[in-house]
C-alpha cells in the first residue's frame, strides 16, 4: 500500500508537494480503509482531478520515474535522466526529492533519496510507526552510508564487511537498493529483510499504467485452477461489451511479432525466482493482438493467442482479433488483469486517465464494483481522470478526492477535498464544474480570437 508520494523539483512540481492515502477524520465507508499495520491504515482509492496540463499525468511519471531507477538503475556513468522545474533558474541547477511512504510485508516503511542528473545526494529507508521510526539505512553526501543498523541485524565480520564493501561501491548515480538488488548480496548476509521489502513493493506490488500503455506486458497473478477462459467471458459479459466468449489459440512465444527488449523482459520477468506473477498479459502495438503468456510447471513459457467470439445467425460462432474490437473494449481488456490482481490483495494500481475510452457509466461501476468487494482486500487502486460523474460522496470520501492545480508560475500543487469543510451528504460534481474546489481551466476571452469571424 501506498501512503504518501512527496515530490520536488520533478517536472512541473516546484516546490514540495505530498499526496496522501492516510485516512482524514471521516468515519463514513470505513471498509475503504486497510488493516492498520503499526497503527497506519491507508485509503484504497483516491482520484485525482485537474485541468489539462495540470500536473495530473506528471504525478504519475514522478511514481513510475522512482520505480524505475530502482529497479533498473543508471548505466555506469550516464547521467539520470529527467526534467527538473524549468520555470524557475533557481530550480534548474538544484536538487530534486523524491519519498515513498508504504505499507509492505506488515511493515511501514519511509524510503527516499535526493538526486540530479549527475548523481544520488542523499538516500534513505526507515522503518516507520505511528509514533516512532527506525533507520535501516542513510546516505548522505553522496556515499557516506550509516549502516549501523544492519550491522547489528548481520554480526560477523565477514557480513558487515560484505555490506560496507556493497555500499561503498555503489556508483555515485546509482541508489544503494539498486546496487543490493544487482549484487548477491542475500547469500552473504542474514538479514537485510527490510531493504528486499522494499525492493519487492516495487517489483511485484506497484504497477503504473498509462493512457498509451499498449506495448507494456500487464503482469497478473492466477490460481492454477482458475478458468481463464470462463473469467474474461465472465467480465467482458459483465462490462456489455457484446462479446459472447473468448477463445485461446497456442502460438510460439518466440515467434510472437513484438520487440526482441520486451520478449525479453517478460521472460525474466516470468522466470525470476524474485517474482511472485507467473503470468503476463501482453498486448501487441504492431498488430493490435492479445496475448496470455504463462509460466508452466515445467519452467517454460507458453503463449495464447486471444480471440473474442460473436454469435453468427444459425447458432455458430465467428472469431474476431482484439483489433476488430472497439477502442473501450480494449481498454476493458486491458482492465481486466488489473481486476484479477486487485483481488489477490497486496497490489497498487496507478492508472493515468483512466476514462480513456469508456463509458462514464462504466468508469464509475467499475468503482463501485470494486470499493463494494474490498472489505477484506488490502489493495489500491489510485487514479487520474477528467470523468465528474465520479465526483460524489455516494462513492467517495472527501479523503479519497484530489485536486492538482497550477499556480501562476506554472507550478503544480496538489489538495484535497478533505481541505473544505463540505458536509458528507453535499453533492460535490456541479461545485466542482464551477471552480470552487480549483482545478477546472480558465479559458480565455473570445473577442481576443482575432483571426476569427
Amino acid at each position: 500500500m501506498l501512503i504518501r508520494f512527496t515530490i520536488e523539483n520533478f517536472l512541473s512540481f516546484k516546490n514540495k508537494q505530498t499526496f496522501s492515502m492516510l485516512p482524514g477524520k471521516g468515519t463514513l465507508k470505513s471498509n475503504h480503509k486497510s488493516k492498520r499495520i503499526k497503527g497506519v491504515s491507508a485509503l484504497k482509492t483516491a482520484v485525482l482531478f485537474g485541468a489539462n496540463a495540470s500536473g495530473k499525468s506528471n504525478l504519475v511519471r514522478a511514481i513510475e520515474f522512482g520505480k524505475e531507477i530502482a529497479l533498473k538503475g543508471t548505466k555506469a556513468e550516464q547521467p539520470i535522466i529527467f526534467d527538473v522545474f524549468k520555470l524557475d533558474k533557481k530550480f534548474t541547477k538544484g536538487n530534486s526529492y523524491i519519498e515513498y511512504e508504504i505499507q509492505h510485508k506488515g511493515k511501514n516503511y519511509a524510503y527516499g533519496f535526493i538526486f540530479n542528473s549527475k548523481e544520488i545526494v542523499d538516500e534513505w529507508l526507515f522503518e516507520t510507526n505511528k509514533n516512532s521510526e527506525t533507520k535501516i539505512f542513510e546516505r548522505n553526501n553522496t556515499n557516506n552510508f550509516d549502516l549501523s543498523y544492519l550491522f547489528k541485524k548481520n554480526k560477523k565480520e565477514k557480513e558487515k564487511q560484505f555490506i560496507e564493501f556493497t555500499a561503498n561501491g555503489t556508483p555515485r548515480n546509482q541508489l544503494f537498493i539498486t546496487q543490493i538488488r544487482n549484487t548477491n548480496v542475500t547469500d552473504n548476509v542474514t538479514d537485510i529483510s527490510d531493504i528486499l521489502n522494499v525492493i519487492d513493493w516495487f517489483q511485484n506490488a506497484l504497477t503504473v499504467i498509462h493512457p498509451d500503455s499498449k506495448n507494456v506486458g500487464k503482469k497478473f497473478e492466477l490460481h492454477e485452477d482458475t478458468n481463464l477462459q470462463q473469467l474474461f467471458t465472465e467480465m467482458l459479459d459483465y462490462f456489455d461489451t457484446g462479446i459472447d466468449g473468448i477463445d485461446f489459440k497456442n502460438v510460439d512465444f518466440d515467434k510472437i511479432q513484438v520487440p526482441d527488449k520486451i520478449k525479453e523482459d517478460i521472460s525474466n520477468d516470468l522466470l525470476s525466482d524474485k517474482s511472485e506473477k507467473k503470468n503476463v498479459f501482453l498486448s501487441n502495438p504492431q498488430d493490435d493482438k492479445y496475448y496470455v503468456i504463462l509460466k508452466t510447471k515445467e519452467n517454460q513459457l507458453e503463449a495464447k493467442l486471444l480471440k473474442t467470439k460473436h454469435k453468427v445467425i444459425g447458432g455458430t460462432y465467428e472469431l474476431f482479433d482484439l483489433k476488430d474490437e472497439s477502442d473501450g473494449t480494449r481498454r476493458i481488456m486491458d482492465l481486466i488483469p488489473l481486476i484479477i490482481d486487485f483481488f489477490k490483495g497486496g497490489n497498487v494500481f496507478v492508472i493515468d486517465e483512466i476514462e480513456r475510452s469508456l463509458h462514464p457509466n462504466l468508469v464509475k461501476d467499475l468503482f463501485d464494483f470494486i470499493l463494494n468487494k474490498c472489505d477484506n482486500i488490502n489493495s489500491q487502486i489510485i487514479v487520474t481522470s477528467h470523468e465528474a460523474t465520479l465526483l460524489t460522496q455516494k462513492l467517495l470520501r472527501k479523503d479519497e478526492i484530489w485536486f492538482a492545480v497550477k499556480d501562476k508560475q506554472g507550478a503544480t500543487n496538489l489538495h484535497s477535498l478533505e481541505d473544505y469543510n463540505i458536509r458528507f451528504d453535499k453533492e460535490i460534481m456541479k461545485d466542482y464544474l464551477l471552480g470552487r474546489y480549483k482545478g477546472v481551466p480558465k479559458l480565455g476571452n473570445r473577442s481576443n480570437l482575432t483571426i476569427l469571424p
